[in-house]
């Protein structure tokens, strides 16, 4: 599949919200193996190009913006009615001749806003124009403003934007505009789709994190666990890797979990860890759904901006340690707004989780004075399995946590892509 992406950009700042919404398209697709071009205005300057615009999978197409050697003046066409200025029509020709020459090979053409703004009428009549000799080509046409309001009275060529292209789909980024975007283009609600905006998270987050992602999914997993720590067997890491194999199981939630592990004198680290991993399996984990910042190169440690970054992105943290004097991740995690499972048995952790609100499980622990020692019935499978799916149903209910939740899984750029602007590309939808 070969797609265009029509903007007609004649500049790429960023304070411009859609050349970002575009370059989140465009790594999407990139991502998703799409051989993409881009089409701009001819005056946009090669030295304002950055990021994804710079990747040399795409294909940069600059189409016309002259005629007889002088620069063609967008003007603001936003009334149904008017007269146009005399070289309009000859404009839109010269116009509609580059779009037939590099839309050609394509199978799908997404426009933006190229038929919803009034300085694009040119361009809104040059591709209308240009489809009449592009047959075999769909079309996506985006609109990233609140739709325009039908007039009773229009005139051609100001009814461009109110009227219907023929092979297209109109899109909106949200359900609630379907309905006022139908209206304006006069096309039944069936004609309409929705693409929702891209929240680009990781972008905004340290390469360290970064990094981690690289190696484990962190934005579509429904159940997301950072646990920070010194690999030793105080921490229980085995504990936090079966409650979260055991959520998965039953509830049959996504869940990864990320160890910001540090060496410990006391455990030799590469025994420790196959050990974690096979009761993190034994309870219902796939290898990859867990991974320790010390195979990806901080063997001696995740730094700590990256931890509490981690943090922001997860919504689950268990903490089963044996013994705890403070407990000041359980205060991070807290902090970045997750849901907390602490040991009961251990003071300072059953202190700190009174005042935080949170939920408590019985591990082995140690008390002033004396350990504890815990015996599950019917099996501690069935114990973690009874209790994991009281922790997601509380989650669920918690309107802050889902949100952070759904914001992190549902407005991410894969889930987008795979989900919304995939099957419109296809033609599944």
């Amino acid at each position: 599949m070969k797609v265009a992406v029509l903007t007609m950009f004649a500049g790429l700042s960023t304070t411009y919200s859609l050349v970002n919404v575009v370059a989140d398209q465009i790594k999407m697709l990139l991502e998703a193996q799409v051989e993409l071009k881009i089409l701009v205005s001819e005056t946009c300057p090669d030295a304002e190009r950055w990021g994804v615009f710079l990747d040399p999978r795409l294909e940069w197409v600059k189409i016309t913006n002259t005629r007889d050697g002088a620069p063609i003046v967008w003007h603001d066409y936003s009334a149904p009615t008017g007269t146009v200025h005399e070289t309009f029509f000859e404009e839109a020709a010269r116009i509609a001749e580059d779009y037939v020459r590099h839309l050609q090979d394509v199978d799908v053409c997404i426009m933006h806003d190229i038929l919803y703004q009034g300085w694009h009428l040119v361009h809104n009549v040059a591709i209308r124009q240009a489809q009449k000799s592009l047959p075999n080509v769909r079309f996506l046409a985006f609109t990233h403003s609140l739709p325009v309001n039908r007039p009773q009275k229009t005139e051609w060529p100001f009814s461009a934007r109110f009227t219907p292209m023929p092979n297209t789909r109109f899109v909106y980024p949200t359900h609630s505009g379907i309905d006022a975007l139908a209206r304006q283009y006069d096309v039944p609600q069936g004609s309409c789709a929705v693409v929702y905006n891209t929240l680009p998270l990781l972008e905004l987050l340290s390469r360290d994190v970064r990094q981690v992602a690289d190696r484990i999914d962190l934005l579509s997993a429904e159940i997301l666990v950072t646990y920070p720590g010194r690999l030793t067997t105080g921490k229980r890491f085995e504990k936090v890797a079966a409650l979260a194999g055991a959520i998965q199981r039953k509830t049959e939630q996504r869940t990864k979990v990320v160890f910001c592990d540090f060496p410990s004198a006391d455990t030799p680290g590469p025994i420790y860890k196959r050990t974690i991993q096979t009761e993190g399996m034994k309870f219902g984990l796939e290898k990859e759904d867990l991974v320790f910042t010390s195979d990806l190169g901080y063997a001696q440690g995740f730094p700590r901006r990256g931890v509490f970054e981690l943090f922001g992105l997860s919504n689950l943290f268990i903490c089963p340690s044996f013994s705890e004097s403070f407990g000041l991740t359980v205060l991070e995690a807290a902090s970045r707004g997750n849901f907390l499972v602490l040991n009961e048995a251990v003071p300072a952790l059953k202190e700190l989780g009174d005042s935080l609100g949170a939920y408590f499980l019985r591990w082995d622990g140690r008390n002033f004075g004396y350990d504890t020692h815990e015996k599950y019935l019917p099996s501690e499978q069935a114990y973690y399995e009874e209790h994991g799916e009281r922790i997601v149903n509380l989650m669920r209910e918690d309107p802050s946590l889902r949100a952070k939740t759904r914001a992190r899984t549902r407005y991410n750029g894969a889930w987008i892509c795979r989900n919304q602007l995939m099957p419109l590309l296809r033609g599944t939808v």
